[in-house]
């Protein structure tokens, strides 16, 4: 009779403990999730401002990111998200993050300077892949 109580009482233990930390299923998706920060938002952005400024420009790429993670459709962002990766010459991710800005506003008051920044990037581009196409004309 001992014996079964002790071993009942192992069992409870042993299921209340839930499954060992190894079993865990490991998570795919190792982004973090989208929160609704507003506050902390604006605040990356102010930092990310910083960083851009003092031309760190992977940091401020960060920031802005989280400014978006934070408040996802915050358009100021992509924005920024655009003239940082300009300024480290990824023109194609600067002409994305540039037109993410006009889409969630087609109408602000810089979007004619936003379409022709764009405009030339996409020119930029293209030069560049025609660059890399060619083959070397070398001796």
């Amino acid at each position: 009779m001992i014996r079964r109580c002790q071993l009942a009482l192992l069992l409870l233990v042993l299921f209340a403990a839930g499954p060992a930390p190894a079993q865990k299923k490991p998570q795919k998706n190792t982004q973090p999730e989208p929160v609704f920060e507003p506050f902390k938002a604006e605040k990356s952005v102010e930092v990310g401002m910083y960083y851009l400024k003092k031309k760190n420009y992977d940091a401020a790429i960060e920031r802005f990111q989280d400014a978006l993670r934070f408040k996802p459709g915050f358009a100021r962002p992509h924005l920024l998200l655009g003239r940082a990766y300009e300024k480290k010459r990824d023109f194609e991710e600067s002409i994305l993050h540039y037109t993410a800005y006009l889409e969630i506003l087609p109408n602000a008051e810089d979007a004619n300077k936003v379409r022709k920044k764009i405009a030339g990037l996409e020119k930029k581009v293209e030069r560049e892949r025609n660059r890399r196409s060619r083959p070397n004309r070398g001796g």
